[in-house]
């Protein structure tokens, strides 16, 4: 797992150093998203900076801690020449059953709307669909998330209904988007370095 890299046209991602975790964090601190909108079904993104940062470094905590090969939640920090810039992620439950994953992602706002998302996507829809054998990628974003929405119709997802959630108490709809195995066209190549599949399950 600690070798694990995926490589797209300007990225890398990777599991990150203790210094670059610290980094990472502070990346988010310095905002995900304008203040008056929540993009996240789970907000975890309200807080103080201090609080956001220390809300990241858990997540990664928690990942390595809870891994088990038939219950698995990937986080990859993203690397742009260098510095960690955002998060993606892929989890599953009993995969070598399902061959299912869900994914999900973030990237600091300095960051955003440079194409950066997409290829995160890319890399990590590579790793579970050429890497894992997967046969199906799902993934969500509440309907008024027009950037995240954007990249999943780019890949080829395809709706998948709608959940009805509560956000900070308020009704929000949250789209379920889907991307099956055989839909699947990468458009530019995702080296793979260091894939161990028996950590996934295999």
């Amino acid at each position: 797992m600690l070798g694990l890299s995926l490589t797209t046209p300007h990225l890398e991602l990777r599991l990150p150093t203790d210094d670059e975790l610290a980094e990472l964090a502070e990346v988010a601190a310095q905002g995900i998203h304008a203040g008056d909108y929540m993009p996240f079904v789970t907000p975890w993104t309200i807080g103080t900076p201090r609080e956001v940062a220390r809300s990241v470094i858990r997540s990664f905590w928690r990942r390595a801690a809870e891994w088990e090969p038939d219950n698995w939640n990937l986080g990859l920090a993203v690397f742009k020449d260098g510095r960690p810039i955002g998060v993606q992620s892929m989890r599953s439950k009993n995969f070598a059953i399902t061959r299912e994953v869900t994914t999900g992602s973030w990237l600091g706002l300095a960051h955003q709307g440079q194409g950066y998302g997409t290829q995160m996507r890319v890399a990590i829809l590579e790793l579970a669909f050429t890497g894992l054998g997967a046969e199906s990628a799902v993934s969500g974003a509440l309907m008024d998330n027009e950037a995240s929405l954007a990249v999943s119709r780019k890949l080829g997802y395809r709706l998948d209904g709608i959940n009805r959630e509560i956000v900070q108490g308020t009704l929000r709809l949250d789209q379920r988007l889907r991307l099956d195995r055989l839909d699947w066209r990468a458009p530019f190549s995702v080296p793979i370095k260091g894939l161990d599949v028996s950590e996934f399950g295999l």
